[in-house]
């Protein structure tokens, strides 16, 4: 698992020995050895990058796929390596260097001799980078263990970070699980220069919506660049494509197979579960593309082995179900000797492929009637019966348009249908902000100038759906199998290019991905452009009916988290009693979301005794 860490600290003293000891624990336990750097004020460390060091006090690392865009430092990282490339970049540009950097990575820049620290993460967010306040500097890594190596940080989870998880189901940038701990979002930089930290984006995409714009153009440019960045990314003796039926799996699958002429590998999941399976679809991509097809079927018997393992494999909780078959996918790919798997993450929120965009599309009608009218029509609307087919549905539209971008997206989530008050603790609620949540979203989604309403959700998922969730995902779980990943759809060519592509294509009549879809025609399967939406979701819900071992796990792990102080033992028995007998699927994921929080308490106790702070308990 390749990644950085290191410190900073006006103060010098013992904490850089004590830093470098335990992350070469850390890194021995994890079956790595990590090269390093230090001095009295300072340490750097890396582990699968690159590390270098001047005579002037200046030390560099750099992890992930980066590349240059300015032709001498892209010379420079050729002929030594990116690490000196990175060196001579700050001597140039200093903080200006990221502006000269594309690809995914995560760097760090210590300069003792000027006391600045200079950090960064891609435009995209695919490299994690954690960091914490210290006496005098800061302390940074690519995971929240190796900064929580550091003395006097605390390894005890917050309210704030708990909460943060039962609404997200994971814990987004820049929040953490841990006091002190922050994460920096994508495109975002950390700067530290005399005992000030501070966190700021050193990019941000320029949404256009020309007039006139010429579809067939476009759609040549963007295979172009499609073709490029799989081209790029492919440079490995094996490389392996994740392949679920979908457009940008298969995409990337059939881009994978035009760069490689003498065959590629592409990895699919399977589930005996109606309405799960997508194997059809990848059947027909690989058959279309000419790939070797390797395929597995998830079993219940498999979920009951792996997610103890792949809970504990996540340094804060993670509750996205997906990530088991994401997990046996690489595995399989790394028993055929695949070195590096190509994931299609990215195109949805790049050229609108999530239904709720079209849904929003939607309520935005409600938006554009005269205040008058709104005024005078919402109370007859919802004063309507819930139960009743037709004017139940009218009742819940009016609700849900009222409702504000970027809310309204919200509208399903656990914590906004269920009652909080009968979920939560009342000492535990009144511990946290029930704001932040919402306030973190409002503040990402209003970022974009001039952005459109689509523009701006699709932004939102760049940080929150793809950079929080759903690359976390896929690299943590390919990491585990002991693989490397890469994200041809997040090029950052075709990024700045998608910015491009105008609303009214990206989503025309309520066309998911209208421009992508007429862009890839006779390159795609008509079968793969016309299919519905799906995904490498999980049947949990369903198969724990069905499944006794992985019920009882399931149950095990709510009815342990009933003495933890901040659910509601009767919230906890009306939440089995639902998955019971109401909706298997719906209910079964937030049981899901609770199951994966015990386990993963269970693998990483806090500090003291017990699983969770005293001051998050009753």
């Amino acid at each position: 698992m390749a990644g950085l860490c290191g410190w900073f600290s006006t103060g010098g003293g013992q904490d850089g020995r004590d830093i470098r000891s335990r992350a070469d624990t850390l890194a021995a336990r994890r079956g790595a050895g990590m090269d390093s750097r230090s001095n009295p004020r300072a340490a750097c460390l890396v582990r699968d990058g690159w590390l270098a060091e001047d005579d002037q006090g200046r030390m560099v690392a750099l992890v992930g796929h980066p590349h240059w865009r300015d032709g001498e430092l892209a010379e420079l990282a050729r002929a030594q390596d990116p690490a000196q490339a990175l060196l001579e970049a700050w001597r140039r540009h200093g903080p200006g260097l990221l502006d000269c950097l594309a690809g995914d990575f995560a760097l760090a820049v210590i300069d003792t001799a000027q006391g600045r620290v200079l950090a960064g993460v891609d435009r995209m967010g695919q490299q994690p980078l954690h960091y914490a306040r210290i006496p005098g500097g800061v302390v940074f890594g690519s995971t929240a263990d190796s900064v929580l190596a550091h003395p006097g940080l605390s390894r005890t989870p917050t309210p704030e970070g708990l909460y943060h998880y039962l609404f997200f189901h994971m814990l987004p940038a820049p929040v953490s699980l841990f006091p002190d701990l922050a994460k920096l979002q994508g495109a975002h930089c950390l700067q530290a220069e005399g005992g000030a930290v501070e966190a700021t984006p050193y990019w941000q995409p320029r949404f256009q919506e020309p007039d006139g714009a010429d579809g067939a153009e476009l759609g040549e440019e963007l295979r172009g660049l499609l073709h490029e960045s799989v081209r790029r990314r492919a440079d490995v003796d094996r490389p392996g494509a994740f392949l679920s039926g979908g457009l940008d799996s298969s995409t990337v699958a059939g881009m994978l197979a035009g760069v490689r002429p003498e065959g590629a590998d592409t990895f699919s999941i399977g589930f005996h579960a109606e309405g799960y399976d997508e194997l059809p679809y990848a059947r027909i991509a690989a058959r279309h593309f000419g790939t070797r097809s390797h395929e597995y079927y998830v079993t219940p018997e498999d979920v009951v082995e792996a997610v103890p393992l792949i809970a504990a494999s996540y340094d804060e909780p993670f509750g996205n179900s997906s990530a088991l078959p994401a997990y046996f996918c690489a595995r399989v790919a790394a028993e055929q000797g695949v070195t590096r798997m190509l994931a299609g993450d990215g195109g949805d929120e790049l050229f609108a492929g999530n239904a709720r965009y079209a849904k929003q599309g939607v309520f935005e009608h409600w938006g554009r009637l005269p205040a008058p009218a709104r005024r005078a029509l919402e109370p007859l609307f919802t004063r309507l019966p819930r139960g009743l087919p037709v004017l139940g549905k009218a009742r819940s539209y009016v609700e849900q348009a009222r409702i504000p971008l970027p809310d309204r997206l919200q509208t399903y989530n656990y914590l906004h249908r269920l009652a909080v008050e009968e979920m939560l603790e009342p000492d535990f609620l009144g511990q946290v902000d029930r704001e932040a949540p919402w306030g973190l979203m409002r503040s990402i989604y209003q970022r974009p100038q001039g952005a459109s309403a689509l523009n701006r959700m699709m932004y939102l998922d760049w940080q929150q759906t793809l950079a929080d969730n759903d690359l976390r995902k896929v690299s943590r779980m390919v990491q585990l199998a002991g693989l490397d990943v890469v994200y041809p759809m997040l090029d950052d060519d075709l990024v700045v290019f998608s910015c491009r592509v105008p609303s009214a294509l990206k989503l025309h009549k309520g066309r998911l991905r209208h421009f992508y879809k007429e862009a890839l025609s006779g390159f795609l399967p008509a079968e793969i452009i016309d299919k519905k939406k799906h995904g490498f979701g999980l049947p949990f819900g369903v198969w724990m009916h069905e499944h006794p071992p992985l019920r009882e796990m399931a149950y095990d792990s709510l009815l342990r988290l009933k003495g933890q102080g901040f659910l509601r033992p009767a919230f906890i028995d009306e939440l089995i009693r639902l998955h019971r007998e109401g909706h298997s699927a719906y209910y079964g994921d937030f049981v899901w979301i609770l199951m994966m929080l015990d386990l993963w308490l269970e693998a990483h106790p806090a500090e003291g005794a017990g699983r969770l702070p005293r001051a998050a308990q009753a």
